[in-house]
Protein backbone atom coordinates (compact mmCIF):
# COMPACT_ATOMS: atom_id res chain seq x y z
CA UNK A 1 0.00 0.00 0.00
CA UNK A 2 1.41 3.44 -0.94
CA UNK A 3 1.00 6.05 1.32
CA UNK A 4 0.94 10.01 -0.44
CA UNK A 5 1.13 12.60 1.85
CA UNK A 6 -1.19 15.52 1.78
CA UNK A 7 -3.91 12.95 -0.36
CA UNK A 8 -6.70 11.69 1.55
CA UNK A 9 -6.47 8.41 1.16
CA UNK A 10 -8.12 4.87 2.38
CA UNK A 11 -5.65 2.85 5.56
CA UNK A 12 -5.27 0.17 7.29
CA UNK A 13 -7.77 -0.24 10.26
CA UNK A 14 -5.53 0.07 12.80
CA UNK A 15 -3.57 2.86 11.27
CA UNK A 16 -4.92 6.21 12.91
CA UNK A 17 -5.35 3.90 15.90
CA UNK A 18 -2.30 3.32 17.24
CA UNK A 19 -0.90 6.49 16.92
CA UNK A 20 -1.28 6.65 20.43
CA UNK A 21 2.20 7.51 21.38
CA UNK A 22 2.09 10.65 19.84
CA UNK A 23 -0.75 11.71 21.38
CA UNK A 24 0.54 11.35 25.40
CA UNK A 25 0.11 15.02 25.82
CA UNK A 26 -3.20 14.59 25.90
CA UNK A 27 -3.16 12.95 29.34
CA UNK A 28 -0.51 10.39 30.28
CA UNK A 29 -3.41 9.13 33.45
CA UNK A 30 -5.84 8.80 30.94
CA UNK A 31 -3.99 6.33 28.74
CA UNK A 32 -2.29 4.50 31.96
CA UNK A 33 -4.62 1.34 32.70
CA UNK A 34 -4.89 -1.03 35.36
CA UNK A 35 -3.08 -4.06 33.44
CA UNK A 36 -5.10 -6.65 35.60
CA UNK A 37 -8.54 -5.10 34.53
CA UNK A 38 -7.40 -4.49 30.92
CA UNK A 39 -6.78 -8.33 30.59
CA UNK A 40 -10.15 -9.29 31.59
CA UNK A 41 -11.74 -7.22 29.14
CA UNK A 42 -10.08 -9.29 25.93
CA UNK A 43 -10.54 -12.45 24.83
CA UNK A 44 -7.31 -14.45 24.21
CA UNK A 45 -8.20 -17.65 23.35
CA UNK A 46 -7.04 -19.95 20.29
CA UNK A 47 -10.11 -19.35 18.22
CA UNK A 48 -9.94 -15.20 18.32
CA UNK A 49 -6.27 -15.40 18.07
CA UNK A 50 -6.79 -16.97 14.87
CA UNK A 51 -9.68 -15.29 13.62
CA UNK A 52 -7.80 -12.07 14.50
CA UNK A 53 -4.71 -12.96 12.93
CA UNK A 54 -6.91 -13.35 10.01
CA UNK A 55 -8.11 -9.72 10.19
CA UNK A 56 -4.88 -8.22 11.17
CA UNK A 57 -2.95 -9.17 8.40
CA UNK A 58 -6.00 -7.99 5.95
CA UNK A 59 -6.44 -4.95 7.19
CA UNK A 60 -3.07 -4.11 9.19
CA UNK A 61 -0.51 -5.98 8.79
CA UNK A 62 0.61 -3.67 5.61
CA UNK A 63 1.08 -0.95 7.91
CA UNK A 64 2.22 -1.60 11.33
CA UNK A 65 3.53 -4.81 13.34
CA UNK A 66 4.65 -4.66 17.29
CA UNK A 67 8.23 -4.07 17.71
CA UNK A 68 9.05 -0.74 15.50
CA UNK A 69 7.31 2.16 13.57
CA UNK A 70 6.39 1.64 10.28
CA UNK A 71 3.82 3.28 8.14
CA UNK A 72 1.95 4.20 11.59
CA UNK A 73 3.71 3.73 14.56
CA UNK A 74 3.90 0.05 16.55
CA UNK A 75 1.33 -1.13 18.56
CA UNK A 76 3.08 -1.92 21.62
CA UNK A 77 1.02 -1.60 24.73
CA UNK A 78 -1.51 -0.01 22.73
CA UNK A 79 -4.60 -1.47 24.90
CA UNK A 80 -3.26 -0.53 27.99
CA UNK A 81 -3.03 3.15 26.98
CA UNK A 82 -6.35 3.58 25.74
CA UNK A 83 -9.39 2.33 26.26
CA UNK A 84 -11.13 -0.72 24.58
CA UNK A 85 -14.12 0.80 24.12
CA UNK A 86 -12.69 3.96 22.70
CA UNK A 87 -10.66 1.49 20.37
CA UNK A 88 -13.38 -0.55 19.22
CA UNK A 89 -15.42 2.72 18.15
CA UNK A 90 -12.38 4.79 16.57
CA UNK A 91 -12.21 1.55 14.16
CA UNK A 92 -15.78 0.96 13.25
CA UNK A 93 -16.05 5.27 12.55
CA UNK A 94 -13.42 7.44 13.06
CA UNK A 95 -14.71 10.34 11.16
CA UNK A 96 -17.99 10.76 13.19
CA UNK A 97 -16.07 10.68 16.30
CA UNK A 98 -13.82 13.56 14.66
CA UNK A 99 -17.06 15.77 13.86
CA UNK A 100 -18.44 15.25 16.90
CA UNK A 101 -15.22 16.86 18.80
CA UNK A 102 -13.82 13.79 20.73
CA UNK A 103 -10.75 15.00 22.12
CA UNK A 104 -8.33 12.08 21.02
CA UNK A 105 -9.55 11.68 17.49
CA UNK A 106 -9.36 15.55 16.81
CA UNK A 107 -5.70 15.71 18.02
CA UNK A 108 -4.85 12.83 15.66
CA UNK A 109 -6.72 14.64 12.92
CA UNK A 110 -5.04 17.90 13.22
CA UNK A 111 -1.36 15.62 13.31
CA UNK A 112 -2.22 13.52 10.41
CA UNK A 113 -4.67 15.10 8.35
CA UNK A 114 -6.75 12.34 7.11
CA UNK A 115 -9.36 10.41 8.05
CA UNK A 116 -9.15 6.47 8.17
CA UNK A 117 -12.00 4.97 6.24
CA UNK A 118 -15.60 3.46 8.32
CA UNK A 119 -15.36 -0.27 9.30
CA UNK A 120 -18.71 -0.56 9.46
CA UNK A 121 -18.77 -3.83 8.03
CA UNK A 122 -16.64 -5.44 11.17
CA UNK A 123 -19.53 -6.76 13.82
CA UNK A 124 -19.34 -7.28 17.13
CA UNK A 125 -17.45 -10.46 16.60
CA UNK A 126 -15.33 -9.40 14.23
CA UNK A 127 -13.84 -6.45 16.33
CA UNK A 128 -13.41 -8.77 19.71
CA UNK A 129 -11.11 -10.96 17.83
CA UNK A 130 -9.16 -8.14 16.06
CA UNK A 131 -8.72 -6.30 19.49
CA UNK A 132 -7.84 -9.87 21.27
CA UNK A 133 -4.91 -9.69 18.89
CA UNK A 134 -4.03 -7.05 19.06
CA UNK A 135 -3.88 -7.37 22.56
CA UNK A 136 -2.20 -10.43 23.04
CA UNK A 137 0.43 -9.60 20.47
CA UNK A 138 1.08 -6.18 22.06
CA UNK A 139 1.18 -8.07 25.46
CA UNK A 140 4.27 -10.26 23.66
CA UNK A 141 5.99 -7.27 22.43
CA UNK A 142 5.63 -5.38 26.12
CA UNK A 143 7.39 -8.08 27.65
CA UNK A 144 10.36 -8.19 25.44
CA UNK A 145 13.26 -7.69 27.26
CA UNK A 146 16.02 -7.63 23.88
CA UNK A 147 13.11 -5.28 21.52
CA UNK A 148 13.94 -7.33 18.75
CA UNK A 149 13.48 -6.22 15.04
CA UNK A 150 11.77 -7.62 12.44
CA UNK A 151 9.38 -9.75 13.84
CA UNK A 152 7.07 -11.74 11.78
CA UNK A 153 3.13 -11.70 12.24
CA UNK A 154 2.60 -13.51 8.90
CA UNK A 155 5.36 -15.95 8.38
CA UNK A 156 3.73 -17.61 5.51
CA UNK A 157 1.95 -14.85 3.01
CA UNK A 158 1.27 -17.68 0.66
CA UNK A 159 -2.72 -19.50 1.45
CA UNK A 160 -2.80 -22.98 1.50
CA UNK A 161 -4.31 -23.64 -2.29
CA UNK A 162 -7.81 -25.72 -2.06
CA UNK A 163 -7.80 -29.11 -3.73
CA UNK A 164 -10.65 -30.21 -5.60
CA UNK A 165 -10.28 -33.38 -3.91
CA UNK A 166 -13.31 -33.77 -1.29
CA UNK A 167 -13.68 -35.98 1.27
CA UNK A 168 -17.07 -37.50 1.68
CA UNK A 169 -18.05 -38.36 5.45
CA UNK A 170 -20.50 -40.70 7.12
CA UNK A 171 -21.46 -40.55 10.86
CA UNK A 172 -20.65 -43.84 12.57
CA UNK A 173 -21.48 -42.96 16.27
CA UNK A 174 -21.47 -40.57 18.68
CA UNK A 175 -19.14 -40.70 22.56
CA UNK A 176 -21.20 -40.17 25.42
CA UNK A 177 -19.88 -36.90 26.93
CA UNK A 178 -21.13 -34.23 29.59
CA UNK A 179 -23.89 -32.07 28.66
CA UNK A 180 -22.70 -29.02 31.12
CA UNK A 181 -18.99 -29.66 30.24
CA UNK A 182 -17.20 -27.69 27.53
CA UNK A 183 -16.15 -29.33 25.40
CA UNK A 184 -18.15 -31.71 25.23
CA UNK A 185 -16.21 -34.99 25.22
CA UNK A 186 -12.24 -34.93 25.16
CA UNK A 187 -11.91 -38.05 23.02
CA UNK A 188 -8.35 -38.12 21.70
CA UNK A 189 -6.95 -40.92 20.26
CA UNK A 190 -8.55 -43.81 17.76
CA UNK A 191 -6.78 -47.20 17.21
CA UNK A 192 -6.97 -50.60 17.09
CA UNK A 193 -5.01 -53.72 18.62
CA UNK A 194 -3.23 -56.67 16.79
CA UNK A 195 -6.06 -59.10 17.38
CA UNK A 196 -7.74 -56.09 15.02
CA UNK A 197 -10.49 -54.72 17.47
CA UNK A 198 -10.92 -50.60 17.64
CA UNK A 199 -10.83 -48.61 20.25
CA UNK A 200 -11.01 -44.77 21.65
CA UNK A 201 -10.60 -43.19 24.28
CA UNK A 202 -11.71 -39.34 26.27
CA UNK A 203 -9.09 -37.73 28.05
CA UNK A 204 -11.15 -37.72 31.06
CA UNK A 205 -10.13 -41.80 31.53
CA UNK A 206 -12.50 -43.96 29.76
CA UNK A 207 -11.47 -46.64 27.27
CA UNK A 208 -14.26 -47.83 24.91
CA UNK A 209 -14.42 -50.55 22.18
CA UNK A 210 -15.91 -49.98 19.16
CA UNK A 211 -18.34 -52.73 18.72
CA UNK A 212 -19.09 -53.89 14.70
CA UNK A 213 -22.45 -52.51 15.33
CA UNK A 214 -21.07 -48.81 16.28
CA UNK A 215 -21.46 -49.38 20.00
CA UNK A 216 -19.15 -48.78 22.60
CA UNK A 217 -18.03 -50.91 25.53
CA UNK A 218 -16.33 -49.38 28.19
CA UNK A 219 -13.18 -51.13 28.55
CA UNK A 220 -10.92 -49.26 31.16
CA UNK A 221 -11.90 -46.14 33.26
CA UNK A 222 -8.38 -44.52 34.30
CA UNK A 223 -10.09 -42.34 36.22
CA UNK A 224 -11.33 -45.16 38.91
CA UNK A 225 -8.15 -46.76 38.70
CA UNK A 226 -5.45 -43.83 40.19
CA UNK A 227 -6.39 -42.27 43.22
CA UNK A 228 -4.95 -38.66 41.99
CA UNK A 229 -5.76 -38.88 38.41
CA UNK A 230 -5.90 -35.75 37.10
CA UNK A 231 -7.36 -33.87 34.39
CA UNK A 232 -6.54 -30.07 35.01
CA UNK A 233 -4.80 -27.78 35.29
CA UNK A 234 -4.32 -27.59 31.09
CA UNK A 235 -5.18 -29.01 28.04
CA UNK A 236 -2.65 -31.75 27.98
CA UNK A 237 -3.76 -33.33 31.42
CA UNK A 238 -5.26 -36.29 31.74
CA UNK A 239 -5.57 -40.06 30.36
CA UNK A 240 -3.16 -39.16 27.28
CA UNK A 241 -2.50 -41.97 25.24
CA UNK A 242 -2.37 -45.76 24.94
CA UNK A 243 -0.65 -48.27 22.97
CA UNK A 244 -1.52 -52.27 22.62
CA UNK A 245 1.87 -53.93 22.23
CA UNK A 246 2.95 -56.17 19.30
CA UNK A 247 2.48 -59.36 20.89
CA UNK A 248 -0.29 -58.13 23.03
CA UNK A 249 -2.25 -61.33 22.14
CA UNK A 250 0.08 -63.34 23.42
CA UNK A 251 1.57 -61.46 26.31
CA UNK A 252 -1.54 -59.18 27.22
CA UNK A 253 0.74 -56.13 27.29
CA UNK A 254 -0.93 -52.73 27.34
CA UNK A 255 0.69 -48.90 27.58
CA UNK A 256 -0.97 -45.84 28.77
CA UNK A 257 -0.08 -42.25 29.69
CA UNK A 258 -1.76 -40.03 32.27
CA UNK A 259 -1.23 -36.55 34.80
CA UNK A 260 -1.42 -37.09 38.50
CA UNK A 261 -1.48 -34.15 40.77
CA UNK A 262 2.49 -33.25 41.99
CA UNK A 263 4.05 -34.72 44.66
CA UNK A 264 1.56 -37.97 43.75
CA UNK A 265 4.73 -40.44 43.73
CA UNK A 266 8.94 -39.64 43.53
CA UNK A 267 8.85 -38.74 40.26
CA UNK A 268 12.18 -40.20 37.98
CA UNK A 269 12.78 -36.91 36.45
CA UNK A 270 12.31 -34.26 38.76
CA UNK A 271 12.05 -30.00 38.27
CA UNK A 272 14.37 -27.71 40.36
CA UNK A 273 12.76 -27.71 43.77
CA UNK A 274 12.80 -23.81 43.05
CA UNK A 275 10.29 -24.09 40.29
CA UNK A 276 6.65 -25.66 40.95
CA UNK A 277 4.97 -28.37 39.65
CA UNK A 278 2.08 -28.50 38.34
CA UNK A 279 1.38 -32.31 37.43
CA UNK A 280 3.61 -35.44 36.91
CA UNK A 281 2.62 -37.34 33.84
CA UNK A 282 3.07 -40.98 34.16
CA UNK A 283 3.69 -44.16 31.23
CA UNK A 284 2.17 -47.53 32.99
CA UNK A 285 2.28 -50.93 31.68
CA UNK A 286 -0.69 -53.33 32.16
CA UNK A 287 -0.63 -56.64 32.27
CA UNK A 288 -4.01 -57.76 30.83
CA UNK A 289 -5.80 -61.18 32.50
CA UNK A 290 -7.89 -61.95 29.31
CA UNK A 291 -6.97 -60.01 26.10
CA UNK A 292 -10.15 -60.86 24.51
CA UNK A 293 -12.39 -60.17 27.14
CA UNK A 294 -14.75 -57.02 27.15
CA UNK A 295 -12.64 -55.52 29.97
CA UNK A 296 -9.22 -54.73 29.68
CA UNK A 297 -8.30 -55.73 33.45
CA UNK A 298 -4.80 -56.73 35.29
CA UNK A 299 -2.15 -55.48 36.96
CA UNK A 300 -0.39 -52.39 36.38
CA UNK A 301 3.02 -51.28 36.82
CA UNK A 302 4.87 -47.67 36.53
CA UNK A 303 7.21 -47.45 34.23
CA UNK A 304 8.47 -43.78 34.20
CA UNK A 305 7.16 -40.83 36.33
CA UNK A 306 8.17 -36.79 35.13
CA UNK A 307 7.37 -33.58 36.75
CA UNK A 308 5.47 -30.78 34.94
CA UNK A 309 5.84 -27.19 34.77
CA UNK A 310 2.32 -26.96 33.66
CA UNK A 311 -0.67 -29.31 32.84
CA UNK A 312 0.02 -28.61 28.76
CA UNK A 313 3.09 -30.46 26.64
CA UNK A 314 2.18 -33.15 28.60
CA UNK A 315 3.32 -36.74 27.43
CA UNK A 316 1.71 -36.90 24.07
CA UNK A 317 1.51 -40.11 22.00
CA UNK A 318 3.00 -43.36 23.04
CA UNK A 319 2.91 -46.32 20.22
CA UNK A 320 4.82 -48.78 18.51
CA UNK A 321 6.61 -49.35 15.02
CA UNK A 322 3.61 -51.16 13.19
CA UNK A 323 5.99 -51.88 10.75
CA UNK A 324 9.08 -54.19 11.90
CA UNK A 325 9.06 -58.18 12.26
CA UNK A 326 10.22 -59.52 15.31
CA UNK A 327 13.56 -60.16 15.22
CA UNK A 328 14.10 -56.27 14.19
CA UNK A 329 16.04 -54.16 16.71
CA UNK A 330 12.77 -51.92 16.32
CA UNK A 331 10.18 -54.42 16.93
CA UNK A 332 8.67 -53.69 20.84
CA UNK A 333 10.66 -50.48 21.01
CA UNK A 334 8.20 -47.76 22.80
CA UNK A 335 7.83 -44.27 21.64
CA UNK A 336 6.83 -41.87 23.27
CA UNK A 337 6.62 -37.94 22.56
CA UNK A 338 7.04 -35.54 25.72
CA UNK A 339 6.49 -31.88 25.58
CA UNK A 340 8.21 -29.05 27.31
CA UNK A 341 5.70 -28.15 29.51
CA UNK A 342 5.17 -24.55 28.50
CA UNK A 343 8.95 -24.42 30.51
CA UNK A 344 9.97 -22.17 27.44
CA UNK A 345 7.71 -19.53 27.87
CA UNK A 346 7.72 -19.87 32.19
CA UNK A 347 11.10 -18.99 31.79
CA UNK A 348 12.66 -21.99 32.06
CA UNK A 349 14.09 -22.49 28.72
CA UNK A 350 17.32 -24.48 30.26
CA UNK A 351 14.54 -27.70 30.42
CA UNK A 352 14.09 -27.66 27.03
CA UNK A 353 17.38 -27.25 24.91
CA UNK A 354 19.22 -29.79 26.91
CA UNK A 355 18.93 -33.27 26.24
CA UNK A 356 20.57 -34.31 30.02
CA UNK A 357 16.98 -33.70 30.90
CA UNK A 358 13.52 -35.60 28.87
CA UNK A 359 11.27 -32.80 28.42
CA UNK A 360 10.62 -31.36 24.75
CA UNK A 361 11.75 -35.02 23.50
CA UNK A 362 10.45 -38.27 21.92
CA UNK A 363 11.77 -41.19 23.65
CA UNK A 364 12.59 -44.59 22.62
CA UNK A 365 12.75 -47.50 25.04
CA UNK A 366 12.15 -51.23 25.79
CA UNK A 367 9.12 -52.16 28.43
CA UNK A 368 10.80 -55.09 28.86
CA UNK A 369 14.45 -54.24 30.04
CA UNK A 370 15.54 -53.48 33.48
CA UNK A 371 18.49 -51.45 32.48
CA UNK A 372 17.44 -48.37 32.83
CA UNK A 373 18.25 -45.71 35.67
CA UNK A 374 15.14 -46.15 37.44
CA UNK A 375 15.27 -50.33 36.59
CA UNK A 376 11.64 -50.12 35.33
CA UNK A 377 12.75 -50.58 31.47
CA UNK A 378 15.51 -50.50 29.00
CA UNK A 379 17.55 -48.94 27.20
CA UNK A 380 17.94 -49.93 23.49
CA UNK A 381 21.38 -50.48 22.25
CA UNK A 382 21.03 -48.76 19.27
CA UNK A 383 19.26 -45.46 20.74
CA UNK A 384 21.25 -42.55 18.94
CA UNK A 385 23.02 -40.97 22.46
CA UNK A 386 23.45 -44.61 23.98
CA UNK A 387 26.74 -43.53 26.20
CA UNK A 388 26.79 -40.20 25.37
CA UNK A 389 28.09 -38.24 28.29
CA UNK A 390 26.16 -35.32 27.68
CA UNK A 391 22.65 -36.84 26.89
CA UNK A 392 20.29 -39.13 28.28
CA UNK A 393 20.46 -42.53 26.71
CA UNK A 394 16.46 -42.60 26.39
CA UNK A 395 16.09 -39.86 23.96
CA UNK A 396 15.72 -40.67 20.41
CA UNK A 397 15.07 -37.47 19.40
CA UNK A 398 14.95 -33.09 20.82
CA UNK A 399 13.76 -30.11 20.19
CA UNK A 400 9.76 -30.26 20.23
CA UNK A 401 7.45 -27.69 21.54
CA UNK A 402 4.91 -30.40 21.70
CA UNK A 403 5.83 -33.54 19.70
CA UNK A 404 1.51 -34.12 19.28
CA UNK A 405 1.31 -37.41 17.57
CA UNK A 406 3.95 -39.74 15.73
CA UNK A 407 3.17 -42.01 12.65
CA UNK A 408 4.82 -44.32 9.94
CA UNK A 409 4.07 -44.60 6.14
CA UNK A 410 2.73 -47.87 5.34
CA UNK A 411 2.59 -47.88 1.94
CA UNK A 412 6.25 -47.92 1.10
CA UNK A 413 8.14 -45.64 2.07
CA UNK A 414 8.15 -46.43 6.25
CA UNK A 415 8.71 -42.75 6.96
CA UNK A 416 8.56 -41.61 10.44
CA UNK A 417 5.94 -38.58 10.79
CA UNK A 418 6.07 -36.52 13.93
CA UNK A 419 3.91 -33.29 14.51
CA UNK A 420 5.13 -30.84 16.44
CA UNK A 421 2.52 -27.88 18.11
CA UNK A 422 3.77 -24.63 17.30
CA UNK A 423 3.40 -21.62 19.72
CA UNK A 424 1.71 -18.78 17.91
CA UNK A 425 3.11 -18.95 14.61
CA UNK A 426 3.94 -22.01 12.85
CA UNK A 427 2.64 -25.72 12.94
CA UNK A 428 4.67 -28.63 11.48
CA UNK A 429 5.36 -32.17 10.24
CA UNK A 430 9.10 -33.53 11.07
CA UNK A 431 10.52 -36.74 8.98
CA UNK A 432 11.78 -38.63 12.35
CA UNK A 433 15.67 -38.91 12.15
CA UNK A 434 17.45 -40.39 15.02
CA UNK A 435 19.14 -38.43 17.21
CA UNK A 436 17.89 -35.07 15.12
CA UNK A 437 17.67 -31.56 17.23
CA UNK A 438 14.39 -29.98 15.59
CA UNK A 439 15.23 -26.35 17.19
CA UNK A 440 12.99 -25.66 19.87
CA UNK A 441 12.77 -23.43 22.11
CA UNK A 442 14.95 -21.46 19.29
CA UNK A 443 13.30 -22.55 16.36
CA UNK A 444 9.58 -22.62 15.27
CA UNK A 445 9.35 -24.51 11.85
CA UNK A 446 11.47 -22.51 9.59
CA UNK A 447 12.09 -19.50 11.49
CA UNK A 448 14.03 -18.71 14.74
CA UNK A 449 11.84 -18.21 17.80
CA UNK A 450 13.29 -15.56 20.71
CA UNK A 451 11.93 -16.35 23.95
CA UNK A 452 13.50 -13.19 24.66
CA UNK A 453 11.29 -10.83 22.25
CA UNK A 454 7.63 -10.97 21.58
CA UNK A 455 7.06 -14.53 22.03
CA UNK A 456 3.80 -14.17 19.75
CA UNK A 457 6.21 -13.75 16.34
CA UNK A 458 8.54 -15.60 15.12
CA UNK A 459 12.00 -14.15 13.16
CA UNK A 460 13.94 -14.51 9.87
CA UNK A 461 16.34 -17.42 10.49
CA UNK A 462 20.07 -16.56 10.72
CA UNK A 463 22.69 -16.90 7.45
CA UNK A 464 24.42 -19.19 9.03
CA UNK A 465 23.96 -23.00 9.38
CA UNK A 466 22.97 -24.64 12.45
CA UNK A 467 22.63 -28.32 13.71
CA UNK A 468 18.70 -28.04 13.62
CA UNK A 469 16.54 -30.23 11.55
CA UNK A 470 13.56 -28.26 9.22
CA UNK A 471 10.55 -29.88 9.14
CA UNK A 472 9.29 -31.07 5.65
CA UNK A 473 5.31 -29.43 5.78
CA UNK A 474 4.81 -26.57 7.62
CA UNK A 475 1.56 -23.44 8.06
CA UNK A 476 1.46 -20.06 9.54
CA UNK A 477 -1.73 -19.07 12.37
CA UNK A 478 -4.08 -17.36 9.50
CA UNK A 479 -4.43 -20.62 8.28
CA UNK A 480 -4.93 -22.64 11.01
CA UNK A 481 -3.39 -22.96 14.78
CA UNK A 482 -2.99 -26.35 16.30
CA UNK A 483 -1.99 -29.06 14.10
CA UNK A 484 -3.69 -31.96 14.40
CA UNK A 485 -1.59 -35.10 12.84
CA UNK A 486 -2.87 -37.94 10.58
CA UNK A 487 -2.15 -40.59 8.68
CA UNK A 488 -0.46 -41.39 5.46
CA UNK A 489 -3.39 -43.10 3.49
CA UNK A 490 -3.24 -47.45 3.83
CA UNK A 491 -6.50 -48.83 3.40
CA UNK A 492 -7.78 -50.27 -0.05
CA UNK A 493 -11.72 -48.76 -0.41
CA UNK A 494 -10.53 -45.30 -1.30
CA UNK A 495 -7.61 -45.41 -4.14
CA UNK A 496 -7.31 -41.96 -4.60
CA UNK A 497 -6.09 -41.13 -0.98
CA UNK A 498 -3.41 -43.69 -1.39
CA UNK A 499 -0.01 -42.36 -0.46
CA UNK A 500 -1.73 -38.66 0.89
CA UNK A 501 -0.94 -37.79 4.17
CA UNK A 502 -4.28 -36.37 5.83
CA UNK A 503 -3.97 -34.26 8.92
CA UNK A 504 -5.45 -31.48 9.75
CA UNK A 505 -6.21 -28.22 12.27
CA UNK A 506 -7.40 -28.71 15.75
CA UNK A 507 -9.33 -25.57 16.15
CA UNK A 508 -10.59 -24.93 12.79
CA UNK A 509 -11.27 -28.39 11.82
CA UNK A 510 -9.65 -27.89 8.16
CA UNK A 511 -8.65 -30.90 6.75
CA UNK A 512 -5.18 -31.07 4.84
CA UNK A 513 -3.08 -33.21 2.48
CA UNK A 514 0.72 -33.77 1.41
CA UNK A 515 1.71 -36.56 -1.19
CA UNK A 516 4.33 -38.97 0.90
CA UNK A 517 6.36 -38.86 -1.89
CA UNK A 518 7.01 -35.21 -2.03
CA UNK A 519 7.89 -35.22 2.10
CA UNK A 520 11.91 -35.43 1.49
CA UNK A 521 13.97 -33.59 4.34
CA UNK A 522 15.55 -30.71 3.93
CA UNK A 523 12.60 -29.69 1.51
CA UNK A 524 9.26 -28.01 2.20
CA UNK A 525 6.42 -30.41 0.31
CA UNK A 526 3.93 -28.25 -0.58
CA UNK A 527 0.14 -29.01 1.22
CA UNK A 528 -3.16 -28.78 0.31
CA UNK A 529 -6.60 -28.18 1.99
CA UNK A 530 -9.43 -31.14 0.98
CA UNK A 531 -13.35 -30.38 1.05
CA UNK A 532 -15.32 -32.46 3.20
CA UNK A 533 -18.77 -33.37 2.46
CA UNK A 534 -21.70 -35.09 4.37
CA UNK A 535 -25.12 -36.25 3.25
CA UNK A 536 -24.68 -35.49 -0.42
CA UNK A 537 -23.94 -31.79 0.58
CA UNK A 538 -20.61 -29.99 0.72
CA UNK A 539 -19.85 -28.82 4.37
CA UNK A 540 -17.08 -27.98 6.64
CA UNK A 541 -16.01 -29.33 10.10
CA UNK A 542 -17.39 -26.69 12.32
CA UNK A 543 -20.84 -27.20 10.59
CA UNK A 544 -20.81 -30.76 10.98
CA UNK A 545 -19.77 -31.19 14.45
CA UNK A 546 -21.51 -27.60 15.51
CA UNK A 547 -18.82 -26.03 17.07
CA UNK A 548 -16.60 -22.91 16.37
CA UNK A 549 -13.69 -24.80 18.14
CA UNK A 550 -14.04 -28.17 16.34
CA UNK A 551 -10.91 -29.87 18.00
CA UNK A 552 -10.38 -31.87 15.10
CA UNK A 553 -8.28 -35.47 15.66
CA UNK A 554 -7.98 -38.29 13.20
CA UNK A 555 -8.24 -41.81 13.87
CA UNK A 556 -7.75 -45.19 12.21
CA UNK A 557 -9.01 -48.48 12.13
CA UNK A 558 -7.74 -52.04 11.90
CA UNK A 559 -8.56 -52.02 8.49
CA UNK A 560 -6.32 -48.77 7.71
CA UNK A 561 -9.65 -46.70 6.80
CA UNK A 562 -9.60 -43.14 8.24
CA UNK A 563 -11.94 -41.52 10.58
CA UNK A 564 -12.69 -37.60 11.73
CA UNK A 565 -13.79 -36.95 15.01
CA UNK A 566 -14.30 -33.57 17.12
CA UNK A 567 -14.72 -33.06 20.93
CA UNK A 568 -17.04 -30.21 20.64
CA UNK A 569 -19.98 -32.51 19.53
CA UNK A 570 -18.48 -36.48 20.62
CA UNK A 571 -19.14 -36.89 16.38
CA UNK A 572 -17.06 -39.88 14.85
CA UNK A 573 -17.05 -39.72 11.38
CA UNK A 574 -15.49 -42.17 9.06
CA UNK A 575 -13.78 -41.13 5.49
CA UNK A 576 -15.69 -43.62 3.16
CA UNK A 577 -15.00 -41.93 -0.57
CA UNK A 578 -12.69 -39.23 -1.83
CA UNK A 579 -14.24 -37.36 -4.66
CA UNK A 580 -14.10 -34.39 -7.29
CA UNK A 581 -15.65 -31.15 -5.92
CA UNK A 582 -17.00 -30.70 -9.39
CA UNK A 583 -19.65 -33.66 -8.77
CA UNK A 584 -21.67 -31.59 -6.20
CA UNK A 585 -21.45 -28.21 -8.56
CA UNK A 586 -23.06 -30.37 -10.93
CA UNK A 587 -25.97 -31.73 -8.42
CA UNK A 588 -26.50 -28.68 -7.09
CA UNK A 589 -27.55 -27.06 -10.65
Amino acid sequence: MKLHVGILYSVCLACLLSLHYSCHHVSSTDLSLNASIVDKQYKTDEMTIQRGTVLFNLHCASCHDFFQNLIGPNLTGITYDVEKEWLSEFIINSPNMIERGDERSVKLFEQYKQYMPVFTMLDEGDMEDLLGFIHKFSQGAKRSTNNRPDGLINPIPEKIPTSALTLVLEEQFKVPGIADLNPYTRINQMGYAPDGRNFIHDIRGKLYEINSDNTLTTHMDLSEHFRNFATSPGKGSGFASWAFHPNFVNNGLFYTTHTEAPDSAPADFVIPDTIDVRVQAVLSEWTIDNTTGSILSGTQRELLRVDMVSGGHTFQQVTFNPLVKQGDSDYGMLYLGIGDGVAALRGYPFLTDDNTRIWSSVIRIDPLGRNSTNGKYGIPVDNPFVDDPHSLDEIWASGFRNPHRITWDETGTGKMLITNIGQHSLEEVNIGVAGANYGWPFREGTFLFDFDANIELVYPLPEENDEYTNPVVQYDHDEGSAISGGFVYAGSKIPELRGKYIFGDMTRGYLFYTEISEMTQGELAPMYRLNVSIDGELSDMETIAASQRVDLRIGIDSDKELYVFSKGNGGVYKIVDCVDKSMFEVMSR
